[in-house]
Parts: structure tokens; C-alpha cells; sequence
């Protein structure tokens, strides 16, 4: 297979710039952090341009015997490669975090070098997870993502980022635990060359028997499940959401998160349920009902959060438990669903913390109660509001329907869930739709209320029947009052807002290019599910 060193470049280019970074004027280092975003959104085009799109051949670097970065002492090397599902989510990295930064110009003026320096390791260490093709390698990029994100939050976040940041690092650190120890039981007891490869390691992991790779599932599952994540394991997610920066929140939401899902569909499905009828009705089940809770308690939570933050925090609870169970499904079409789920929700929830954002910086409030009839004073704002809102929720023609559809309808036909699952699942729709719509209502319409700052600097909060005065104007050179999006920001939004409607009017885009790998991931669960469903109905008659 042909040697690609732009997946060399995709990796080189973040760090050395995050390098860079660290050491020039505070001035110049946002526009440096932009600048190398976008060449590294440059690169992962040209990596896009060479794949094939068919799914029959990955691009590869480092396979060849003469890697300068093996350690051939353990078996290790930066072995690095990508087909077409993780293509996609390299392009939706190298999509969002240039916005991401460039959301950051006007929020971000302390400690500038060293906050974008952090978002360019981060933006290195995501891509490195969705490109690894070494067991060990994935294993560090996926923990290093945890420092850059650490200090995002702990440095720039709001008034509790210091209890946010420590809970965001330990819960998921401690899942990470029990991943290594099953990365090292699998690097330890593989005989051949290919030691840590991820391919290998597959290979290797389906020849052990059934209560092995019972405990290798759950060993993975417990560092996956807290990254996406999973009900119970899921409270640091509002918390860390609410006080992460607004660049924070949209990385978190729109690109770590996959991390988790993304490891469920690379990892931990193959090394420990594909071939394995017996641990279907142990294991999948099991994660499937977990899917199911987070979804219907992700959605009631969300519906009594007076933060706007929160309310998109827990919703994001609701919507990854979607995108699980299509994984839990087993089958192309429920898995297929899952990967363009994962797209989908990076495009619409981390717009959705992008236009809060934009809203917080003028208001410096999230309070549902302190905030009414915006679409007075900001319609191009309330246009993007609810245009995200509703691809959040799925309506048909935006990206988020399919998703939805795709996933429910293979947890519907799955032996192994069927339609009592799918039933639970499309009630949490329902509910999404509620809290979603209810929180539009209150925000967007209705009458007009905000926070103002008077001449002395003091906050106001319109008059005795809640209603803000519209002629009231902000003092010179506040920005608390400052009205609709401008130029830079309607930039910023209006690429997401395209994404969203051409993967909702063609998801095939996504779906014929990530088919193959479905199905070849898929194909032998379907063949030995097969098996056993005729051998029980063999013993029954």
C-alpha cells in the first residue's frame, strides 16, 4: 500500500504550531493560530482528494519496515491511516476548529499564546485519534487530548472551572484506566510482528474465547463510555459545558465527544462483540438500555435547565445515546446511521453553543429567565437560533433527521433490540423537540427582556413588566448591549448552516462513502447472528 505523508502533515502542522505559539506576542497569536487551523484544514483536503471514496483502500503511513519512529523493542510505531468514516470525522476536526478559533478573537484577551497554543495541541491530538492505526498510538493520542482541554476550561472557563476541569480530567481518566489495562493485555499476548496494529489486535482479539473478550469489551466500554458519554457516567458533561470558554464548549461537543463513539466503532465492537453471538444478549443489551435512560433523562433534564448552556449540555446526553444505540444495533443500516450522527451533532450542537456564545458575549447571561424576545432586537441572530435549533431536533430536509431515523430504525429491526427499543427511542425525539422548542420560545420570542448596563455600570433588567426599553442605548464602548451579529460572525456561521442543509438534503454523501467499512465490520456479526437464530429455531422444532 502507497506510503501518504500528507497524514504526516496532518499531525506536524498543529503541533509545531501549538510550539510556535506558545512563544510569540499575545497580538499576532490568534491570527497564527488561525492561519495554521487552516493549513491543516488545507492538508485534510488534500488527504480527502486522494482517498478512494469507494471504501476499498485506505491511505497509510509508516506500515513499511522503515518507519524512523518504530520502537521495535515493544512493537509500537506511528503507523497512521485513514478510510473513508474516519475521513469524515478528520474533515469535521479540521471544519470546525478554525471557527472554533476564529470564535475566540473578541472572548479571549488573557493569556492569548498560551489558550491558542492549547487548541492546536488539541486539534493535533483529535486528528491523531481518528488517524492512528496502532492500538498503543490511539491510546495516547485519545489521553492527550485530556490536557489541552484541561487547562481550556480550568484557565478561561467561568467562576467554577477549576472543579469543572478536575471532574472533566478524573472521570475520564479513570474509564482511560481500564482501557490501557486492555491495551496492554492485547499488546502482551499477540505473537505476531504486528504487535499493537490495530488490524492485528482485531484479529487477535476474535480468536480468544467468548469470556475474554467479555472483559477486553467492558474494559474499553469503561474509558468509551465516559468520553461520549453514557448514562451514569455522564455528569461531568453540563458542568464541564457550561464552564468551558465558548471555543471549549464547541470542541467538547462537536469533536470530543466522537472520541468515545468513534472508539465504540473502531475498538470496542470489533475486539469484543463482532463474532460473538453469545455476548450480544450480555452486552449489547446491556449498553442499549444505558442508551436508552440517557435518552429519555438527557431530554427531561434538559427541559428544567434554566441555563441555556445546560440545556444544550443535556441534550447532547439525548443525542449521543442515539447515536450508541445505532451502534448497539449491529447492523449496516443502524451503524451507518450512527457514524452520520456523529457528524451531524458536531455541525449542530457546536453551532448551537457558537450562537449562545455570541449571545452571552453581548448579555454576559445564560438565564433562560433573564433573556425574552431577542428576535426583536437580533433577527439574523434568532434566524440562526432557530434554524440550528430545528436541524438539532431533526426535521426533515435538515441534517439531523436521518441521523435519527437511520439509528432508531436499527435498533427497530435488530434481533437482538427490536421495536420495544425503537419505541423508547422515538419518544426521546418527541421530548427533544419539547425542551428544544421551549427554549426557543422563551428566548427568542415573546417580549422583549434583557439585561442592560446603565451609565454607572450597573445591570438593569427592563421595567416592572419585564420589558426591556428598546430606545435604551449602551454606554460608548460597552458591548453588553450591542445588537445583531456582525460581519466576522455571520462568517463563522454561515459554513455550518451549508453543511447542514446539504447533508440534510443528500446524506449519501456520507452514507454510500462509509458503507463499505460498515458493512465489512457488520458482515460476519450478521452471518454468526444468522447461524444462531437458525440453530434455534433447528432446536425448537
Amino acid at each position: 500500500m502507497p506510503q501518504n505523508g500528507w497524514l504526516l502533515a496532518l499531525l506536524i502542522i498543529p503541533l509545531m504550531g501549538a510550539g510556535i505559539c506558545a512563544f510569540i506576542p499575545d497580538r499576532i497569536a490568534k491570527m497564527w493560530a488561525l492561519v495554521v487551523s487552516l493549513l491543516a484544514a488545507g492538508v485534510g483536503i488534500a488527504l480527502a482528494s486522494q482517498l478512494d471514496w469507494s471504501g476499498q483502500t485506505e491511505l497509510r503511513w509508516g506500515s513499511g519496515a522503515d518507519n524512523p519512529f518504530a520502537l521495535e523493542s515493544i512493537r509500537f510505531g506511528l503507523k497512521l491511516g485513514t478510510d473513508t468514516v474516519s475521513m469524515w470525522l478528520v474533515l469535521l476536526t479540521v471544519f470546525l476548529m478554525p471557527l472554533a478559533i476564529a470564535a475566540s478573537f473578541e472572548s479571549i484577551t488573557d493569556r492569548a499564546k498560551q489558550y491558542y497554543a492549547w487548541m492546536l495541541l488539541l486539534m493535533a491530538a483529535m486528528l491523531g485519534v481518528f488517524v492512528a492505526r496502532d492500538l498503543l498510538l490511539f491510546y495516547v493520542f485519545f489521553e492527550l487530548t485530556l490536557v489541552p482541554m484541561f487547562f481550556i476550561i480550568g484557565i478561561w472557563g467561568g467562576p467554577e472551572r477549576r472543579y469543572a476541569a478536575a471532574k472533566f480530567f478524573l472521570f475520564t481518566f479513570a474509564g482511560s484506566v481500564f482501557t490501557l489495562a486492555v491495551v496492554i493485555f492485547l499488546g502482551a499476548n499477540q505473537n505476531n510482528p504486528g504487535g499493537f496494529e490495530l488490524s492485528s489486535a482485531v484479529r487477535f482479539a476474535q480468536s480468544l474465547p467468548a469470556p475474554t473478550r467479555f472483559w477486553i469489551f467492558l474494559g474499553l466500554l469503561a474509558g468509551f463510555a465516559v468520553k461520549v458519554p453514557l448514562f451514569p457516567v455522564h455528569t461531568w458533561l453540563p458542568l464541564a459545558h457550561t464552564e468551558a470558554p465558548t471555543a471549549g464548549s464547541v470542541i467538547l461537543a462537536g469533536l470530543l465527544l466522537k472520541l468515545g463513539t468513534y472508539g465504540l466503532y473502531k475498538l470496542a465492537i470489533p475486539l469484543g462483540l463482532i463474532g460473538q453471538p453469545g455476548l450480544i444478549k450480555q452486552l449489547a443489551v446491556f449498553v442499549a438500555v444505558l442508551c436508552l435512560i440517557g435518552i429519555i433523562y438527557g431530554a427531561l433534564a434538559a427541559w428544567v435547565q434554566r441555563d441555556i448552556k445546560k440545556v444544550v449540555a443535556y441534550s447532547s446526553v439525548c443525542h449521543l445515546g442515539f447515536c450508541v444505540l445505532g451502534l448497539m444495533a449491529l447492523n449496516v443500516i443502524g451503524v451507518s446511521g450512527s457514524v452520520l450522527y456523529m457528524i451531524n451533532h458536531g455541525l449542530s450542537t457546536g453551532a448551537m453553543f457558537l450562537v449562545i456564545g455570541m449571545i452571552y458575549d453581548r448579555f454576559h447571561t445564560r438565564d433562560i429567565d433573564e433573556l425574552s424576545g431577542l428576535a426583536k432586537r437580533m433577527p439574523i441572530m434568532a434566524c440562526f437560533f432557530v434554524f440550528f435549533v430545528l436541524s438539532s431536533i431533526g426535521l426533515p430536509g435538515l441534517n439531523g433527521f436521518v441521523s435519527e431515523f437511520t439509528t432508531i430504525l436499527g435498533a427497530f429491526t435488530a434481533d437482538h433490540l427490536g421495536p420495544k427499543f425503537g419505541a423508547v427511542a422515538a419518544l426521546g425525539i418527541i421530548l427533544g423537540a419539547v425542551y428544544m422548542l421551549h427554549m426557543t420560545a422563551r428566548v427568542i420570542f415573546g417580549p422583549l427582556k434583557f439585561p442592560q448596563s446603565d451609565h454607572a455600570g450597573h445591570t438593569a433588567h427592563g421595567d416592572a413588566h419585564g420589558q426591556a426599553d428598546e430606545g435604551q442605548k449602551a454606554s460608548p464602548g460597552h458591548d453588553g448591549l450591542r445588537m445583531d451579529l456582525g460581519f466576522r460572525e455571520i462568517a463563522i456561521l454561515v459554513p455550518i448552516a451549508i453543511a447542514v442543509i446539504v447533508l440534510g438534503v443528500q446524506p449519501n454523501l456520507v452514507l454510500k462513502t462509509i458503507d463499505p467499512p460498515v458493512r465489512a465490520m457488520t458482515q460476519s456479526q450478521t452471518v454468526e447472528m444468522n447461524s444462531a437464530v437458525a440453530q434455534a429455531r433447528e432446536i425448537s422444532n
